[in-house]
């Protein structure tokens, strides 16, 4: 499916008024100028919307689905991506812990409210991270259908924003989380930024909140999906497996109308 690319420059009422520039990639259909697709928030890595995170939106983006890609670090510069150098891992690192969760709240539902006022979004919409962990946060949002997480730093520590002491387990055992989307966690086993006890933790708080959730660990180091400056991590073959893996878990919770949800044991009606 052919794509366009644009962006649209949102007010921040947490930073004054200062927008924050969300990249947009939307599917094209010939001759059909009124189609509408469901949307997905595109969450970047510390590194802003770089060339693999805009690729990656694309590969979406052709397959049905308008891409939200929000420019996480608006408050400290503008939306240009930062380099995948030394120079540019210590500013987005430093970028991270200077940000307000708050912000990053802000941001998602900033994303989500542009996605839903798109005359091309059928208002279903699900988010995504290559970084994971502001997917999911995403996923407090009920308007959040679903939410696949790639290797999410931060969660398991409680150390994401400003104080590097984030409310994100503690949502979820207050039940923040429970009753909204389906979630999915993919960690790679060889990942040192979230090591075997903190999936463990992750995984049981879900559990234990009765979180509908996928929990894959693959072998696989972190970053594994960027196909530039990975620093020998880049695996192509499993990246395929797993997009393919996520855009079921799209196509399954957001690309088609499935009319209200029923719980089960609820005696439904059917009209011939």
């Amino acid at each position: 499916m052919l794509i366009t690319k644009t962006f649209h420059d949102v007010p921040s009422k947490l930073d004054n008024g200062r927008p924050i520039r969300i990249f947009v990639v939307s599917p094209v259909v010939p001759n059909y100028p009124q189609a509408k697709f469901p949307g997905v928030v595109c969450f970047s890595e510390i590194y802003q919307v770089t060339g693999p995170v805009e690729r990656f939106a694309g590969q979406i983006a052709s397959q049905g689905y308008v891409v939200a890609c929000p420019s996480s670090y608006h408050e400290f510069q503008g939306s240009e991506a930062i380099p995948y150098d030394t120079e540019g891992t210590d500013r987005g690192n430093r970028y991270k812990i200077e940000k307000d969760v708050t912000a990053y709240d802000e941001d998602a539902t900033l994303s989500v409210d542009l996605l839903v006022s798109l005359p091309n979004c059928n208002g279903r919409i699900a988010g995504m991270c290559l970084g994971g962990h502001l997917a999911f946060r995403a996923a407090f949002d009920p308007r959040v259908l679903s939410s696949v997480c790639f290797f999410a730093t931060d969660v398991h520590s409680a150390t994401l924003g400003k104080g590097k002491n984030d409310d994100s387990l503690a949502r979820v055992r207050k039940g923040d989380m429970t009753g909204k989307g389906e979630l999915v966690m993919i960690f790679g086993k060889q990942d040192t930024h979230v090591p075997r006890e903190g999936r463990d933790l992750i995984r049981k708080t879900l559990e234990d909140a009765e979180v509908p959730c996928s929990f894959l660990e693959v072998q696989a180091q972190h970053a594994f999906i960027r196909d530039e400056s990975s620093k020998g991590r880049w695996d192509a073959a499993l990246t395929r497996s797993l997009f393919t893996f996520m855009m079921e878990v799209f196509d399954r919770t957001i690309g088609r109308d499935l009319g209200p949800k029923v719980d089960r044991g609820e005696k439904v009606e059917h009209v011939c």
